[in-house]
């Protein structure tokens, strides 16, 4: 028998399959393959239950209910929680802090991100050295960085202090006046967030093809004009991200006025999350604090909703 002849044997000792049978091996297959996508989710599926799901669901039980100094429930109160905060002054001054730190970090650590990226974008020899010194603080921790502000800010000893001397103008109580500690945390945490808003908008930057601005410049247009109507268009992907990123890290910060500040002086550095460890963890209110903390994170997903619906729109994408 040659080899024709024996594919020949083959084929018409093969029984086709009925449609039913078809039907059976097609949902065993596609229940493998979904047992499988699920055991690779597993590890991801138990870490998101244990430290996101489970935090939440407990904090919106706890924000209806009375707890003792020990985080036991006493008593069911309802909404009492909700509204005693919403006639609180405190509430009203942690949430007007906290619009005002995003006001004084955001916008400037964003156009602090592109005017450093653009810097460095040029390509010159020692161009690196400057890449690390802008990079630098994203790979400080927020204990380091306050140490180091820490001593920049120190009323007499302080090198801040010391230029202003120099040029004949009254030293500053950086962070024990009330007028001046949200902007010197606010310099701070710009410093602390610049090495990572560097990094994103220099990603941006070297993802523009270099043809885009050479065509412009051989029709005429000189840098800044490229820069603001080439090169500022095809950025505005990356500038929307840093952006939602950066006003809800700026809803986030805690460490920095932990350390530097406590909320003080007289509650002018008081932010929304300072508000929430001082409830829960210093007075023991586990019912407000949790209520606190529901409360940011509506107003961080109604902020981050309007930005999608309303700010993307002028984002331009290739």
């Amino acid at each position: 028998m040659n080899m024709q002849e024996g594919k020949l044997t083959l084929a018409v000792q093969r029984k086709p399959r009925s449609p039913f049978a078809s039907q059976l091996l097609v949902k065993t297959v596609r229940l493998r393959e979904n047992v499988l996508g699920y055991l690779f989710l597993a590890p991801s599926l138990v870490l998101f239950t244990l430290f996101l799901f489970f935090p939440l669901l407990k904090s919106i039980y706890l924000s209806f209910q009375l707890t003792d100094p020990r985080g036991r429930v006493a008593a069911y109160v309802g909404l009492d929680n909700y509204s005693q905060l919403f006639s609180s002054e405190l509430f009203w001054n942690s949430l007007t802090v906290t619009g005002l730190f995003t006001l004084y970090t955001v916008p400037v650590g964003i156009v602090l991100g592109i005017v450093t990226a653009a810097l460095t974008h040029i390509k010159l020899p020692a161009m690196r050295i400057f890449q690390f010194m802008f990079a630098m603080p994203l790979a400080l921790s927020v204990s380091t960085a306050a140490v180091i502000w820490m001593i920049l800010f120190h009323p007499t000893l302080g090198m801040l202090n010391y230029i202003l001397a120099q040029l004949g103008i009254t030293p500053i109580q950086w962070l024990t006046n009330p007028s001046t500690a949200l902007l010197s945390i606010s310099m701070m945490t710009i410093w602390m967030q610049s090495g990572f808003n560097y990094i994103i908008v220099l990603s941006g930057l070297q993802s523009i093809s270099d043809d885009m601005i050479e065509s412009a410049k051989i029709d005429g247009a000189g840098p800044m004009r490229a820069f603001l109507q080439i090169v500022l268009p095809l950025l505005s992907p990356t500038l929307f991200f840093l952006a939602v990123i950066s006003i809800i890290s700026s809803f986030q910060s805690f460490g920095q006025i932990h350390l530097l500040t406590k909320g003080g002086p007289a509650g002018s550095t008081e932010v929304f999350v300072y508000s929430i460890y001082k409830e829960a963890f210093i007075n023991y209110q586990f019912g407000t604090g949790s209520a606190l903390s529901l409360v940011l994170f509506a107003i961080i997903l109604a902020l981050t909703i309007v930005q999608f619906v309303f700010v993307e729109k002028k984002v331009h994408y290739q």
